[in-house]
């Protein structure tokens, strides 16, 4: 019966824009071949950050960058960006969705760090973030991260911003964890916090939804690097997103990816876009 499923797979993705002939060989019981023979790659992203992993209240679709990083995996993997299954997956639950094998890849605005790579196989960085403050657009006097001192902060349960934070600001008034970053614009918009820290690109997401009320400080005050999350014990599936990542910072791919998602907000790629090998020096 195996042998019969993997036989109409291959005849399927005959079937697709890849082709047989173009389809890469991969290793037999890896997880590549796997979700080639599924025929649908199943990834965890965010559903309320706009410009990286939003789903669209009237029409379902999930957008942004990384929505983009995954559509170009599962055409990669199954000759189509459409044969892909998004699963919301929030700050606190990335670690337990891929330990529990819920999805494949988790592409959520995923900082890699020492403490989370002792339970995640992380790829290469694909995205450069640094941690800014959304603030009250009349508030005039949070101009950097200094000015936090006695102020009620809000970020979201299971993000590096909090740690950052506790070290920068000792003497914060309050940092109020959430559940979701967009579950602090009500607060910061009604006084009840006085800004918002987390990544730039994510902080611009929320202030294009509320241009008038809010404002960006723009006065970054720390650099996080975005993996791509696989189980822990999965470094061939890590091994082959990486050369993914190179292969799109080469060809174009990911800087159109870019500017279809945050670029439309005006913002650069200068910073944060990943250096090549070549660039690297390797």
């Amino acid at each position: 019966m195996k042998a019969l499923r993997a036989l109409l797979a291959a005849v399927l993705f005959c079937l697709l824009p890849a082709g047989c002939g173009e389809a890469q060989p991969f290793p037999e019981d890896s997880t590549m071949a796997r979700i080639r023979e599924r025929g649908v790659l199943t990834v965890g992203i965010k559903f309320d950050q706009p410009m990286f992993g939003y789903k669209d209240p009237v029409s379902g679709r999930i957008t942004g960058f990384d929505a983009e990083m995954a559509r170009l995996v599962a055409k990669d993997l199954t000759g189509s960006e459409r044969n892909i299954r998004f699963v919301e997956t929030v700050s606190r639950e990335r670690e337990n969705f891929l330990s529990q094998r819920v999805v494949d890849v988790v592409i959520a605005t995923y900082s890699i760090t020492e403490k989370r790579a002792g339970k995640v196989a992380f790829t290469e960085p694909y995205y450069y973030a640094g941690q800014d403050l959304l603030v009250r657009a009349n508030d005039s006097t949070i101009k950097n991260v200094g000015d936090l001192e006695g102020k009620n902060v809000c970020t979201a349960i299971g993000s590096t911003s909090a740690e950052r934070l506790d070290s920068r600001i000792p003497r914060l008034r309050k940092l109020e964890i959430v559940e979701r970053y967009s579950d602090c614009v009500p607060a910061l918009i009604a006084g009840t916090v006085d800004a918002i820290s987390t990544d730039d690109t994510i902080l611009l997401g929320l202030l294009a939804q509320h241009p008038a009320a809010l404002r960006l400080v723009g006065k970054p005050f720390g650099r996080e690097p975005y993996g791509m999350g696989v189980h822990k014990e999965d470094t061939v599936f890590r091994d082959y997103l990486n050369g993914l990542i190179d292969r799109w910072l080469r060809d174009g791919q990911w800087d159109r990816a870019y500017m279809a998602t945050i670029g439309v907000s005006g913002a650069t790629s200068d910073s944060s876009r990943p250096p090549t090998p070549e660039q690297n020096g390797a």
